[in-house]
């Protein structure tokens, strides 16, 4: 008789041997899933976007760079001085000016676009009336016939505008002159805004007419307003460099683009890199900000095809 000790032994040794209990994996973490707000998404497909990223790149190197070289664009016969240096310091002079001109005007067409176009009635016919008046402007001549007259309020014309004044007072002409089109612009975008469910649930509820508009209608007009920004930047770059070229800007010895382009008329004949340096400058920065106003739009717009 086979003893139960062998009979036990006599089968394979892990039938024998308790079995280990198969652990569980430790489960991985779950991602946690975050929302994402639309200003993180805009910048999601923006930095998506080469031809944005490119034409943001130049704009900031036409804001705070500026390579050094010797003579690199050639000599004023005149005076001598560096044209590259010149175009340098004459592109911060232009870009830091238009960029207060442009933020003025924004925030003036943006309050009476809100205004206009949220209250409507009476209100919004005399802001229109007001939008259409100063539209009436021929605003080319306007400029060149009122930048004098402005000065010749506080400056005695026997006697040097400072640079300052001169800048308060293009400061002051531009934005007068330029609001329009943006309060234009969010006007109409509020009047489609305004009869939305979501705001008329805000009104049910009791909220004031001040925080329907900033809590419900502006931020939905934030992408309009951008790409507005991104296109009146360089219209208004244009503008101050005409005021100086016709002589009703920036004086010497200010740098600024538009005098570049004035020296530079006077010096084509004996080189005509004094105008084309200024002039391929000032193309390709337009182009550029014009190009990241389409980027920064597609951006806001996930349904566009770009």
């Amino acid at each position: 008789m086979t003893s139960p000790a062998k009979a036990e032994g006599s089968g394979p040794s892990v039938a024998l041997e308790p079995e280990l209990e198969s652990k569980p994996a430790p489960a991985k973490e779950e991602k946690k899933l975050e929302g994402r707000s639309p200003g993180q998404l805009m910048w999601q497909r923006f930095k998506r976007d080469r031809t944005g990223v490119i034409c943001a790149a130049i704009v900031i190197f036409y804001y705070f760079g500026g390579l050094s070289g010797a003579h690199w664009f050639g000599v004023e016969p005149q005076y001598g001085r560096d044209v590259f240096a010149m175009l340098v310091y004459g592109m911060r002079t232009s870009l830091f000016m238009a960029l207060g001109v442009t933020v003025l005007m924004m925030v003036t067409g943006i309050i009476l676009g809100l205004i206009g176009g949220y209250f409507g009635g009476r209100t919004d016919y005399w802001i229109g009336r007001v939008t259409d008046f100063f539209l009436a402007f021929p605003q080319q001549l306007f400029f060149i016939a009122f930048m004098p007259v402005v000065t010749a309020f506080f400056v005695d014309p026997r006697e040097a505008t400072p640079t300052y004044f001169r800048a308060i007072a293009m400061l002051i002409v531009l934005w007068v002159l330029g609001w329009m089109g943006m309060a234009r612009l969010v006007r109409s975008t509020v009047l489609s805004l305004r009869e939305r469910e979501f705001v008329e649930a805000a009104k049910v509820s009791g909220a004031s007419p001040w925080r329907i508009v900033r809590k419900e209608i502006l931020p939905n007009v934030v992408t309009p307003i951008l790409v507005q920004f991104t296109y009146n930047l360089p219209s208004t770059i244009l503008t101050i460099a005409f005021l100086s070229f016709a002589g009703v800007g920036f004086v010497e010895p200010t740098p600024d683009w538009g005098r570049l382009f004035a020296n530079g008329a006077k010096y084509a004949e004996q080189d005509p890199s004094f105008i084309f340096f200024p002039g391929v400058a000032l193309v390709i920065f337009v182009l550029a900000f014009n190009l990241l106003g389409d980027s920064v739009r597609d951006a806001f717009d996930p349904k566009s095809g770009r």
